[in-house]
């Protein structure tokens, strides 16, 4: 164990796995069915979003007569179909996800993602990846609201303020900073504004227990 990192939490969707384009493809299709017309930066701006509230959006811009839940359930019906082919890891996830494991570290997942995608996903991995799976009908209030990560962080019996939460998506990094953790952004499809005090990390390749024990003790000590 650490002396400080008592948890790492992951976001799902573009942190651990780069499925943000299978997202954005079952977006696409549910356009069709309407005739409307769905960018890629429609695409962009609901990334990190809830659920709740993305399915709110689309109804409204796309003219869809199904209701939210059928929305939610249409598109994760798409994009699990497209994982079921294909998980892609984003780099360096699986091993530190893996050395986490080796090293004791508690690990949860920490998901807008409907919780049946999460374990699928979960499961994926080929070896029990995470202590805690949290998906977007977990909680009441979707990210950027805390709720997820302090939910996450008392799930697994741990101070929330010494836990590591990694994050791509501005929302997804409202909702940990928010609740306390030490937040790293990791970008992927969207750019992540500096702000004072914010982290910004590359990639996943090459971390370490002591990598991130070393960041919260600093953190914490300031």
């Amino acid at each position: 164990m650490t002396n400080s990192l008592q948890a790492v939490l992951f976001d799902m969707d573009g942190t651990l796995i780069d499925s943000e384009h299978y997202w954005m493809a079952a977006e696409v299709e549910l356009a069709a069915t309407t005739g409307a017309i769905w960018t890629d930066q429609d695409g962009l701006s609901l990334i990190g979003m809830s659920l709740y509230d993305s399915s709110r959006l689309l109804k409204q811009k796309l003219g869809l007569t199904l209701n939210q839940d059928e929305i939610i359930q249409t598109l994760t019906d798409s994009v699990i179909a497209r994982l079921q082919t294909s998980i892609p890891w984003r780099p360096g996830a699986l091993e530190l996800l893996r050395h986490l494991r080796e090293r004791g570290v508690k690990t949860a997942l920490v998901t807008m993602s409907m919780r049946r995608m999460a374990l699928a996903v979960a499961q994926s991995s080929g070896f029990n990846a995470f202590d805690v799976v949290l998906g977007g009908d977990d909680v009441s209030l979707g990210k950027p609201h805390p709720e997820p990560y302090l939910k996450a962080a008392s799930a697994l019996g741990v101070d929330v303020a010494y836990c590591v939460a990694f994050e791509d998506s501005i929302s997804g990094l409202h909702s940990a900073e928010s609740a306390g953790t030490v937040a790293i952004g990791v970008p992927n499809l969207v750019t992540l504004p500096a702000k004072p005090d914010r982290i910004i990390w590359p990639t996943l390749v090459g971390l370490t227990v002591e990598d991130l024990d070393a960041i919260v003790t600093e953190t914490r000590a300031k």
